[in-house]
């Protein structure tokens, strides 16, 4: 049980709407992850209070925040500013910590100019083949690195700096992540990958149906914060290929409407280039599995289609949040 009457040096902050399931793996990870002698507190932002998410909080000694209605942007900064420690963890629902995770993250918030640590996430041990394809667009590095950005499922950041930068923008339906680390860093502070931060997100897609929707959803502000700030070399492609893709299915639209008239040259060439982008993705996730087998990189054309199919079409339409829900349910 933690202790309420101690000062934190490190508050989770944990956004959960439904899911109560995954809310008690999290909660009994964080709780193993903790060393002896840290003093922690957790806060849950209880967006959809219909199940027993509450009471699976408040067992495993968090402060539970009803907010109803509320994007998970705005539960993020909410809990935030009732947080007490130096170091925010935002840790979601689904996610659950190795051990070690705690000391490598106070670890890293200790070097100079670090204003933010986390680490890309991995799928369920065990996992279907969309999952373990899924996971080969992550880049799993060996040693602390900075980077760009990290996702908010697993990141933690400095109080201070996140109050500065002005926190979570709520306008933003998906990618507030990105945009935070954009921010921290324009402000001069570094944001570094530790391996040993490691989770494992049961959110992963475990069907193509699953993956196309999720990602319909959470590409849909892509575009918008990617051009919030000057574009780097390494994140130019998560903005040309998508709207180069985008252009390409309507083209592939518009030539098979005309058909009869000459369009189908048209049709045919954009969906030869569609699928060269996606080969060229698939290529890359087949040399990070390590692979030569032709079922895997068939597997890995697959998931590569899906993205990027669902990615072009995410700033036209993110899909409603229930349809990515039940998508995703097995």
């Amino acid at each position: 049980m933690l202790d309420v009457a101690a000062t934190p040096r490190l508050s989770f902050v944990i956004p959960v709407r439904n899911d109560a399931r995954n809310l008690r793996v999290c909660l009994a990870s964080i709780l193993a992850a903790i060393p002896d002698g840290l003093d922690v507190e957790i806060l849950v932002g209880d967006n959809a209070p219909v199940d027993d998410s509450a009471q699976v909080a408040s067992a495993a000694g968090a402060r539970v925040l009803t907010l109803p209605g509320v994007t998970v942007a705005g539960i993020r900064n909410i809990a935030a500013r009732e947080a007490r420690g130096d170091v925010l963890a935002f840790v979601d629902a689904d996610h659950a910590l190795e051990p070690g995770w705690a000391g490598a993250a106070l670890a890293a918030m200790e070097q100079p100019g670090v204003v933010a640590a986390g680490a890309p996430y991995h799928p369920p041990a065990g996992g279907t083949w969309v999952q373990r394809m899924y996971d080969a667009f992550r880049d799993h590095r060996e040693t602390p690195t900075d980077v760009e950005w990290l996702g908010s499922g697993n990141l933690v950041v400095s109080r201070q700096a996140f109050a500065q930068a002005g926190g979570f923008d709520t306008r933003l339906l998906t990618c507030e992540d990105v945009d935070l680390c954009q921010r921290l860093r324009q402000r001069g502070g570094r944001i570094v990958d530790v391996p040993a931060m490691r989770t494992t997100h049961f959110g992963d897609p475990a069907t193509l149906k699953a993956l196309f929707f999720g990602e319909l959803w959470r590409g849909h502000d892509n575009l918008k914060t990617s051009l919030r700030s000057t574009p780097t070399l390494r994140g130019l492609p998560s903005i040309a290929i998508p709207v180069v893709n985008l252009a390409l299915v309507a083209t592939a639209l518009v030539g098979l409407a005309t058909a009869f008239n000459g369009g189908a040259v048209a049709a045919g060439l954009a969906v030869a280039g569609t699928a060269l982008l996606a080969s060229l993705r698939a290529l890359v996730m087949v040399r990070r599995l390590g692979t030569r087998s032709a079922v895997e990189a068939v597997r890995a054309l697959a998931v590569a289609v899906t993205y990027d199919l669902a990615r072009a079409l995410a700033p036209l339409w993110p899909g409603p949040h229930a349809a990515r829900r039940r998508a995703e349910a097995r």
